[in-house]
C-alpha cells in the first residue's frame, strides 16, 4: 500500500528557503541607488549619471571596473529605472547562436512595446564578429547595452561599439566604504546576518574591509564565512576566527591586464624619479601578485639601459648580474637580490642621453635616407678598392699627436658634423661630459682652420 504524498510546501515558505540558500553577497544587492558603497564620484546626487538614471533617460554604456565593485548591481538598477526587462549574458558561456538567440527575443519584445536593457559580462572576451551583432540593436534603440569589463575598452572592444557606447570608469570600494556595506549587512534581518546574533567589533570588521582588496563581493563571502565559524563559537566573530578565513587572502593582481602595466609602470616611474622606497614598494606589490620574476628582472635590465645609461654603467652589469643569482637561487633569497637591484637602480645617477642620442641619429637617417659613406671611411681591402679611392685620406688617429685625428669627419659629406650624445652633469657622464665638450670643441677649431 503506497504511502500518502505530503503536500507541497507552501509557495512563500519555499521563496524564503531558496533566499536562504543564495550568498550573502547575492541577498545583500543593493535594491537602490543610495544603498550603493562606493563610486561617489559617478553617482553622487546631482551627478550626471544618477540625474539622467533617475529621469529614465539612459544610454548605452560600457562599465569598466574592477571585480566586486558594482558593475553587475548599477545595469540591474539602469533597469529598473528604464523600466526595462533585464537580460543578462556571459561573453564566457555565451557563443554568437545564443547572442542571436537573445537579441531576437529583445526585438520581438521591443515590437510588444517593452524595452530590454541586456546586460553583457566580461564583454571583452567576445570577439570582434560577436560584438557587431549588437550594433545594429544599439543603433535601433532595439537594447540598452550595458557592457561589463574589467579590461581597457580602449584595447579590447572594438571601435564601432565604443563609438557607441559611452565608458564609465568604477573604481575599486574603498575600505571605509566596505566596512559600510558589511555593517548593513550585519543589521539588515530579512536579507543579512541580523537575527543570527552576531558580535564583531569595527577593528575586526576593518580587517575584512581590507582583506577584500576593492571587491565589497568577496567582503561579504569573508563575512559569511566568519560568521559561519563564529556560530559555533558562541556568535562571536573573533581574532582567531579572522585568522582562519584571512589566512590565505590574496590581493587584486591580474597577469595580463591594466592593473599589471599600471603597476609595472609604477615601477619604472619610481626608479627613473630616484624613489627607492616606491620601487621596493611596487616590486614588492607584483612579487606578491605573483608576476613571474623573469619578467621583473627583464624590465629591470631596460631601466639600467635606457634610464640610467652611461651615467653609471654598473648597473645594467648589476641588472645582469641579479639575473643570473636568481636563476640559481630562486625564491624567496632571489627575491632580495631583486630588491638590492630595485633600490640600487632607483638610487644611482639617472641618464638618458645614450637613448636621446639614438633617436636623435634614427631622426636623421629617417629625414635624409641613405647618405655614401666618405670616401677615407672606408674599407679598402683589394686593389682594385683602393684605385677607387676607399679609404684615400684616412688619418690613423694612432699616429697623430695626442691620439685624435681632430679634422676628420666621421659623418656623410652631405650632413657635415652632428652632435647626438649630450652626456648629462650627472655620475660618470659629468668626467665624459668634460672630455666630450674640449674634444667637439677643439674639432671645431681644427674645422674652421681646415676651411680657412
Amino acid at each position: 500500500m503506497s504511502r500518502p504524498r505530503s503536500p507541497d510546501p507552501a509557495p512563500d515558505l519555499l521563496a524564503a528557503q531558496n533566499e536562504a540558500l543564495r550568498p550573502l553577497a547575492e541577498r545583500m544587492r543593493p535594491r537602490t541607488l543610495d544603498e550603493m558603497v562606493g563610486q561617489q564620484r559617478l553617482l553622487a546626487p546631482g551627478s550626471a549619471l544618477r540625474r539622467a538614471i533617475q529621469a529614465g533617460r539612459l544610454h548605452s554604456m560600457i562599465l569598466w571596473g574592477p571585480p566586486g565593485c558594482g558593475k553587475t548591481t548599477l545595469a540591474l538598477l539602469l533597469a529598473q529605472h528604464a523600466d526595462a526587462e533585464f537580460v543578462a549574458i556571459s561573453a564566457v558561456l555565451s557563443g554568437l547562436p545564443q547572442v542571436r538567440e537573445v537579441l531576437a527575443q529583445a526585438q520581438a519584445r521591443f515590437d510588444a512595446g517593452r524595452r530590454t536593457l541586456l546586460f553583457v559580462d566580461e564583454v571583452h572576451r567576445f570577439n570582434k564578429v560577436q560584438q557587431d551583432a549588437f550594433l545594429p540593436h544599439i543603433e535601433r534603440g532595439t537594447i540598452l547595452f550595458v557592457g561589463a569589463t574589467t579590461e581597457n575598452p580602449s584595447f579590447e572592444l572594438n571601435s564601432a561599439l565604443l563609438s557607441r557606447c559611452r565608458v564609465h570608469v568604477l573604481e575599486a570600494v574603498s575600505a571605509p566604504d566596505i566596512a559600510r556595506a558589511l555593517r548593513q549587512s550585519l543589521d539588515e534581518e530579512e536579507r543579512g546576518l541580523g537575527g543570527r546574533g552576531l558580535c564583531i567589533d569595527d577593528v575586526a570588521l576593518g580587517e575584512i574591509a581590507a582583506a577584500a582588496d576593492g571587491d565589497v563581493r568577496r567582503a561579504l563571502t569573508l563575512l559569511e564565512i566568519a560568521a559561519d565559524i563564529a556560530e559555533g563559537e558562541g556568535g562571536t566573530i573573533t581574532e582567531a576566527t579572522l585568522h582562519q578565513v584571512l589566512a590565505d587572502r590574496t590581493r587584486r593582481f591580474d597577469k595580463g591586464g591594466d592593473q599589471f602595466y599600471d603597476q609595472i609602470s609604477a615601477l619604472h616611474k619610481s626608479v627613473r624619479s630616484s624613489n627607492p622606497d616606491g620601487a621596493i614598494y611596487w616590486l614588492a606589490r607584483m612579487l606578491d601578485g605573483g608576476c613571474d620574476p623573469s619578467y621583473l628582472l627583464r624590465r629591470m635590465t631596460i631601466m639600467a639601459v635606457e634610464d640610467i645609461g652611461l651615467a653609471d654603467p654598473r648597473a645594467l652589469e648589476m641588472a645582469l648580474n641579479v639575473w643570473n643569482a636568481y636563476d640559481r637561487i630562486g625564491p624567496p633569497e632571489g627575491d632580495i637580490a631583486l630588491s638590492n637591484l630595485a633600490i640600487y637602480l632607483a638610487s644611482t645617477a639617472k641618464s638618458n642621453a645614450s637613448y636621446m642620442a639614438l633617436k636623435g641619429a634614427r631622426a636623421d637617417i629617417a629625414a635624409l635616407g641613405t647618405q655614401p659613406v666618405p670616401m677615407h671611411l672606408r674599407n679598402a681591402p683589394t686593389r682594385l678598392m683602393k684605385s677607387l679611392g676607399h679609404g684615400t685620406g684616412y688619418q690613423y688617429d694612432h699616429d697623430v699627436e695626442g691620439g685624435i685625428a681632430l679634422d676628420q669627419t666621421a659623418f656623410p659629406d652631405a650632413m657635415g658634423e652632428r652632435v647626438y650624445y649630450q652626456p648629462v652633469s650627472r655620475g660618470l657622464e659629468i668626467r665624459l661630459k668634460e672630455k666630450l665638450d674640449a674634444l667637439r670643441e677643439a674639432r671645431a677649431r681644427a674645422r674652421d682652420g681646415r676651411d680657412r
